[in-house]
Parts: structure tokens; C-alpha cells; sequence
């Protein structure tokens, strides 16, 4: 054997060494828990070795409190974030960094791009917010041209693969992950009033749509229950509004760790969503997979998750009556409910990691310069320059 063929042998049986780069857990955003799905699968996969650094690391020991001061936290975050991938990019393939919009794409992802571009490795932008598109518009210095610099960009839905094409960017799509062990399927008979709203209290998620829908639930349902989790700016504002309104049997649960949500599914009956902008909110799957009927707007790439009628029911954004005339609607028809779970839970295998595990080994394989697997390299190289998921 010669010696560029031993090379080359020796180089296939090296694992390619990938650095994600994500948000901590502790944020207990889809970011953090899309990432430690992959950690946790990829730690499986013999011929990849896997590290990762946070976007907001934390200082050690009695540093920390610089971290509780407004602007000080940014500057010294940053700083660390920065020293921490100066260190663990040179030891990489591959650099892959989640993303979200606007000044966290500047704070998160981009120092990434940056650095792993400057030590030639290969650079993953898996973008997954539902604001690309004003992100894309508004942001022109620096969003496109720096999303320019990535080897790949992978997003969650074909909602974000078409956005990304108005810009001249060309992005796959590669679905989000649930974890099916941790949800369990059931279907509720009877129906009850018990409704789970699960987004956090930011403006783009108008959770106030939610509380106004179940006002007028109640005219129909005094008994019925909200547990609202999460948290956020728009807390106090809605609690506010919930006097308001006079609304009875709701509760402010806060933020609930990903480890909890089954219990919250498990105590529910009818999931509420109603974002003005989205993407593909993991909170939608996790309903399917627990056998909650999801009422949603129709917002951003839900319609690429939610058929009208046949998997939930969808409302316009920030319809309150709409949205309580579908939730009633569902009370009052078992049979519609019951073909929806049923019909909901048939999808969710598309969303498991045995669905969705070729197509990311091909992609790093491609870009590592190695043979793909069930989806070789070459098809995801084709299927990434057209843009198509």
C-alpha cells in the first residue's frame, strides 16, 4: 500500500472531532434543548468525538457577580465565550453554532464563524428562529454576509429554507429532534377543560392572545383551568391582564426545566399557542407526542407541523376568538379530537433521532471530506446548494 493510500485510510478512521456551539441548558430555551439532543445522540456515534462551549459561559467562583451587573455581564460573557472558543476550535473538524436573531446571532454565533474561519475549520450555522426574515431585511451588514462565511446552513423547518432563498442563501432542512422516551402518548377521554400554554413571556409569543381566548372559555367553561409555564418581561403585564379579565382557576407556574414537561403535558388536555412569529416550536411536538390537541395561530413554519383539521386546529394570529372557538370546538367534538391526537401522534416519528440521524451524519461527513452514510455526501451537497429540505 502507498503511503498517500495508508493517509488516506488513517484519516477515515480518525473521528471527526465536532464543536457545537449553543446556548447552556440553563437558559431552558429550544436552542439548549435542541443542542443537548445532539450531544446526547452524537455521543452514541463511534466515529465522531463531540465538545461544547456555551454562549454564556459562566465566571468561576466569586467572578460570577460581574455577571449580575447590567453591560458588565455582556463584556465579561463575551470575553470568556471568546478565550473559551480560541482554545477549542484549533482541537476541531467541524464548528457547529445554533442560532437565533438579531444581537444574539452578534453575541452567539458569529464570534464562532469568525474564529473557526480564521483556523480554517469548517463552520455549521444551524439557524432556528422564527424572525429570520426581518433579521435577514433589517440586519444587511451584517446577518448575510457573515451567514456568507458558513460552509452549511441548517434549519429546523422549509419555512426557513425558503426565507433564507429570498436572501440568496441556500439552507437545509433538517427537523427537530423530541425526545420519545420522555413523553407519553395517551388520549384523553373525556376532553377537559385543562389548558397548557408553555411559551415564554416575550412579545413574539402574545401570550396575552391566550389569556383573552380563555375569558371567553370560561364563559362557556367556568371550571375551566390554564397553567401557564414560563417566564419572561410580559410576567407582571399578564398577570395584570389576567385580573383584569377576572380569570379564575389560572396558574403562573414560571419556568418549568425540560426534564419536568412531561408532567405538565401529562396534567393537561388541550395545548394554546399564539405567537405572532414562530418557527418550529418544539412545544407543538411535544404535544403530539403526548396526545394533547394542539390550537395554534398559523404563524411562521407551524404550518409546515400543523394540517388544519387533520393534526390541530389553526387560528390567525392574535384571533382570541378564533382561539376560543376552536378550543370549544374540540370540547365539544370528541370524535375531532380524538382523529387529531391519533392523526398527530402518526407524524412524530419523523421527529425522532433514528428519522433525522443520516442526514446530520452527512452533512459533517461531507464537510469533514468523507463518505456519507445512508445519505451520502454527495446528495447533501446537491440537495444543500438547491436550497431544499
Amino acid at each position: 500500500m502507498s503511503g498517500a493510500a495508508r493517509s488516506d485510510v488513517s484519516v477515515a478512521e480518525k473521528p471527526i472531532r465536532l464543536l457545537l456551539v449553543a446556548p447552556a441548558l440553563s437558559i431552558l430555551g429550544g436552542q439548549a434543548v435542541q443542542a443537548n439532543y445532539l450531544l446526547e445522540h452524537l455521543g452514541h456515534e463511534s466515529q465522531f468525538e463531540v465538545s461544547f462551549v456555551p454562549h454564556n459561559p459562566r465566571l468561576p467562583g466569586p467572578f460570577r457577580l460581574l455577571q449580575s451587573i447590567k453591560y458588565v455581564r455582556t463584556i465579561v460573557t463575551s470575553l470568556l465565550y471568546c478565550i473559551h472558543l480560541l482554545i477549542q476550535v484549533p482541537k476541531h473538524d467541524i464548528v457547529q453554532t445554533l442560532s437565533a436573531s438579531y444581537w444574539s446571532f452578534l453575541l452567539g454565533p458569529t464570534p464562532a464563524i469568525l474564529i473557526a474561519r480564521f483556523f480554517g475549520k469548517k463552520v455549521i450555522v444551524n439557524y432556528r428562529s422564527g424572525q429570520a426574515e426581518d433579521h435577514l431585511r433589517n440586519w444587511p451588514r451584517t446577518a448575510v454576509p457573515i451567514m456568507r462565511l458558513a460552509d452549511g446552513i441548517i434549519v429546523p423547518s422549509q419555512y426557513l429554507v425558503d426565507v433564507f432563498r429570498k436572501f440568496g442563501l441556500h439552507a437545509f432542512a433538517i427537523a427537530n429532534v423530541i425526545d420519545n422516551k420522555r413523553f407519553k402518548y395517551r388520549e384523553r377521554e373525556p376532553l377537559q377543560p385543562i389548558f397548557l400554554s408553555n411559551r415564554n413571556m416575550y412579545p413574539l409569543y402574545n401570550v396575552a392572545c391566550i389569556l383573552r381566548a380563555f375569558a371567553k372559555i370560561q364563559e362557556r367553561f367556568p371550571e375551566a383551568r390554564l397553567i401557564l409555564a414560563g417566564d419572561g418581561p410580559q410576567r407582571p403585564a399578564l398577570e395584570s391582564l389576567a385580573r383584569e379579565l377576572r380569570l379564575q382557576n389560572i396558574e403562573f407556574r414560571g419556568r418549568v426545566s425540560p426534564s419536568k414537561m412531561h408532567d405538565l403535558y401529562n396534567e393537561s388536555h388541550i395545548f394554546l399557542n399564539s405567537p405572532n412569529i414562530d418557527n418550529m416550536p418544539g412545544s407543538i411536538l411535544e404535544s403530539f407526542f403526548s396526545g394533547v390537541p394542539v390550537v395554534s395561530t398559523s404563524a411562521g413554519g407551524i404550518r409546515c407541523i400543523v394540517t388544519y383539521g387533520r393534526t390541530g386546529l389553526l387560528v390567525p394570529r392574535n384571533d382570541h376568538e378564533a382561539m376560543a372557538a376552536c378550543a370549544i370546538r374540540l370540547l365539544e367534538s370528541p370524535e375531532l379530537a380524538t382523529s387529531i391526537v391519533r392523526n398527530a401522534y402518526e407524524q412524530c416519528s419523523a421527529y425522532t433521532w433514528p428519522a433525522v440521524r443520516e442526514s446530520w451524519l452527512a452533512a459533517y461527513t461531507r464537510l469533514a471530506g468523507r463518505e456519507g452514510t445512508a445519505l451520502s455526501a454527495g446528495q447533501w451537497a446537491q440537495t444543500n446548494a438547491e436550497g431544499v429540505g
